[in-house]
C-alpha cells in the first residue's frame, strides 16, 4: 500500500511539475506578443476612482454625486500670473479651462463650478471673448471682472449670463488687502448666488452632461502615460503626474506644486483633456484662440491616453464634445476635469 501511494504521490508532482512548465511558456509567449504588438490588457480601477455616493444625484459634469448636480454651473475666470499663486478654489471646479491669451503664451483659465461651493475664489480676472463660447456651452452663469473689449462688447449683449465685478465691487465680489492690484479681487459662491438671485437669473442646469462610466475597459498597453506635459512657457509650462495608486492626475506648474490656498492640498484631477487647436492675432496684445469646430484631442485618464478629436458648433451654447478615432463620445472616469487648450504655437 505505501508503494502504492508513493508512485500516486510521484505522478501527481510530476503532473502540477509539467502544469507550471505549461504556464511559465504561456505566460512567456503572452510576454513576447505583448512587447512586439501591443496585445490588450485590462484595467479595473472600481478601489481607486472616485468616490460616488450613489444616494445622491450625479454631475453631469463630473458625474460625481453631490447636493448640487442639478444647480446651474457657475464660470469664474482666474488669473494664471506667477504672483497669483496659490490661487483659491482652483481645486474644487468640476471642470477647469486654461488657454493663452496673448502673443508670447501668457494663459488664462475659467473654473466652472457645480458640485463644489469654495470660501473663496480667486484672483479673479477679466474675461475673455474665447472663454465665452466654452462657459455658455454649460449654460453656466460667467463671473469676470471686466475684460478686453471684445469680450465686454458680447457681454454688455447679454449673450450670456454674466456678472461683471466692475459693476458689482463691493457687493458680490472684494478686495483682499495686502495683495496688489489687479490680482487682490475675489469672491465666493455664496455671494455670486445672491447676485443670481438678485439679477433673476435662472438657477437650474441645463447642461445635458458627458457620460461616465466606472466599468472595466480594456486598452493597447502601448496607451500607457504616467504624465502630460503642456509646454506653455515658464513659468506656466504643466505637468500632471499620475498618481496610480490614488487614480489621479496632481499639477505641478513652473516646476513647482500646484496648491489650492482653501486647503493647502496639491490641485488633482481624475480627467486632464487635451485639445489642439489654432489661434490669431488680435492686436499686439492679445490672440484669438479657435474654440469651435474641431480638433485634435488626447484624453488622460486611469494612467493611459486615448486619442481622438474634439469638435463644437457654431452657436455658442453647443456643448463642447469629446469623441475617440471611432467617432463615439469617450466616456469620463468620474471626477474633476481639467482642459488644457494648446495652439499651433506650440
Amino acid at each position: 500500500m505505501k508503494e502504492i501511494l508513493k508512485q500516486l504521490l510521484s505522478s501527481r508532482i510530476n503532473q502540477l511539475l509539467a502544469s507550471g512548465g505549461i504556464l511559465v511558456l504561456i505566460f512567456a509567449a503572452t510576454f513576447f506578443i505583448w512587447w512586439n504588438k501591443g496585445v490588450s490588457f485590462t484595467i479595473d480601477n472600481s478601489d481607486m476612482i472616485e468616490q460616488i455616493d450613489s444616494n445622491l444625484p450625479k454631475s453631469p459634469i463630473s458625474g460625481i454625486g453631490c447636493e448640487n448636480a442639478g444647480r446651474r454651473p457657475m464660470a469664474v475666470m482666474l488669473s494664471s500670473d506667477q504672483e497669483t499663486r496659490p490661487l483659491s478654489g482652483i481645486g474644487q471646479a468640476d471642470i477647469i479651462f486654461e488657454m493663452p491669451v496673448t502673443p508670447d503664451g501668457i494663459t488664462r483659465m475659467v473654473a466652472i463650478y457645480q458640485c463644489s461651493s469654495p470660501d473663496e475664489i480667486g484672483s479673479v480676472r477679466s474675461a475673455r471673448e474665447d472663454f465665452v463660447p466654452l462657459a455658455a456651452g454649460f449654460g453656466a452663469v460667467y463671473a469676470h471682472w471686466g475684460g478686453e473689449k471684445g469680450a465686454l462688447d458680447e457681454l454688455n449683449k447679454h449673450v450670456i449670463d454674466n456678472i461683471d465685478a466692475l459693476k458689482y465691487e463691493g457687493t458680490y465680489y472684494f478686495r483682499k488687502k495686502g495683495i496688489k492690484p489687479p490680482h487682490n479681487g475675489f469672491t465666493n459662491l455664496e455671494q455670486l448666488w445672491t447676485a443670481v438671485d438678485e439679477l433673476k437669473y435662472d438657477k437650474k442646469s441645463s447642461f445635458i452632461g458627458y457620460p461616465h462610466s466606472i466599468k472595466k475597459e480594456a486598452k493597447n498597453i502601448t496607451s500607457l502615460a504616467d504624465s502630460v506635459s503642456i509646454d506653455y512657457p515658464y513659468p506656466l509650462n504643466v505637468i500632471w503626474a499620475y498618481d496610480s495608486e490614488n487614480n489621479k492626475y496632481k499639477r505641478t506648474r513652473g516646476g513647482t506644486t500646484e496648491i489650492d490656498k482653501n486647503d493647502g492640498m496639491q490641485v488633482e484631477v481624475s480627467v486632464v483633456a487635451v485639445m489642439r487647436t489654432t489661434q490669431s492675432y488680435i492686436s499686439k496684445d492679445y490672440i484669438s484662440v479657435g474654440v469651435k469646430g474641431e480638433g485634435d484631442l488626447k484624453i488622460y485618464q486611469n494612467g493611459i491616453v486615448i486619442s481622438g478629436r474634439w469638435e463644437k458648433g457654431d452657436d455658442l451654447t453647443d456643448k463642447l464634445f469629446f469623441y475617440d478615432n471611432n467617432g463615439k463620445e469617450i466616456e469620463f472616469v468620474p471626477g474633476r476635469i481639467w482642459v488644457e487648450i494648446v495652439t499651433n504655437s506650440l
